[in-house]
This record gives structure tokens, sequence and C-alpha cells, in this order.
């Protein structure tokens, strides 16, 4: 199989991450795949959906990493996967699987993939997305209140006891790890356009 690009979208949540996928798939279409870093949160099946609720899903124990990590090889060897599915609403691993082909531009989306070293060292471009706090704490009430069925109390609460501190720990000082620290997430067009052309022409 020909070389695969490897691109690692990080920065904090609600950054503007999804956004800046979003335009790569709109730019390179069939050749694209995004491997997100929350499909691998681990299953908490043993637990009741109350407790599921109090866990710290903004820490990097809550992610199976090493799936993540074995399944990109595989998808750079040209083999494709099985991904897991995770639900927000119940706070767990689904029981689906989503089957992925290997393609041209693999995109490795997630708060914290710029944080596991070994993560990082599959990439060729490492990308944080930088923006005020104050704006992805508003963009965070809309997105898990209106698409993930939570209520505002709870995604406060979330906020201020893991999202906020976690970030602070772990989020934020991966930003030193990047080659291009994007600011203002998806609004940066100027930004966006410039990584945009700096891929086309290594594919």
């Amino acid at each position: 199989m020909e070389k695969v690009m490897i691109i690692g979208v990080a920065g904090g949540s609600a950054s503007g991450k999804s956004t800046i996928v979003e335009k790569l798939r709109d730019s390179f279409k069939n050749d694209i795949v995004v491997l997100c870093h929350d499909y691998y949160y681990k299953s908490h099946s043993g637990l009741l959906f109350e407790e599921r609720m109090k866990l710290n899903y903004d820490h990097p124990n809550a992610f199976d990493t090493d799936h993540m990590i074995e399944d990109l090889k595989k998808l750079i060897d040209g083999q494709e996967i099985l991904r897991p599915v995770y639900d927000y609403t119940i706070h767990d691993r689904s029981s689906d699987k989503v089957l992925v082909q290997p393609k041209k531009v693999i995109v490795v989306d997630g708060i914290l993939v710029l944080e596991n070293e070994k993560l990082r060292d599959l990439m060729d471009i490492k990308i944080y997305v930088d923006a005020d706090d104050d704006e992805r704490l508003i963009r965070r009430i809309q997105r898990d209140v209106l698409e993930r069925g939570r209520t505002l109390e709870s995604v406060v609460a979330q906020y201020r006891n893991t999202v906020k501190p976690m970030h602070d720990q772990f989020v934020a000082p991966s930003k030193r790890y990047a080659d291009i620290i994007i600011p203002f997430g998806g609004r940066n067009k100027i930004a966006i356009d410039m990584l945009m052309e700096n891929i086309k022409k290594s594919i």
C-alpha cells in the first residue's frame, strides 16, 4: 500500500477540533478516514449508570489507547479494522462495531491524542486547536445538552470537577508537542487553508 499520512488533531474539549476534522473530510473525501479517541473509551458495563456518570472521562486512563494504537498500525499496514463504538447517552461502550477501511489520510482526533508518546510517534503532522476556556465551556454546554441528552447541571458539574482540571494537567501541556497550533478553532480559515495545502502536497 502507498504511504499513509497520519494527522493528529488535539485540543481542549469543544475547542473546534470537529470543525477542522469535518473540513478535512470535505477536502479529501474518499481518501480520508477519521479515528476518534472517544471511540476507545474503556467499557464499564459492570458499573451502574449512576456510577458510570461519576467516572473521570478526561483522564488518559479513561481511554484504551493501546487498542487505538493497534488499530492505527493495522490501518497503516493496509488492513481493515473493526473499531469500537461509544454511546454517550449511557456512558458506556456499545456492543456495535464499525468496519474501517485503510485510506491515504488518517486523522486521529481527541483531546489527549498528543499526550501519549506512542500514539504521537505514529503521526506525521500534529495539530493543536486552541480556544478560549469560556468559549469552550459554552460550546460544550450546547453540544452535550442538545446532542447528547445531558442536563445543564451535569455538564457544568463535570466541567468543574474533571474537564477543567484535566485540561490544565494533561491537555494544555500537550500543546508543546504540536507542529501546528490553530487558534480560534474552525473559524481560522487562513490556518486551515494552509494546512490543507500542506497535506495535499504530501500525499
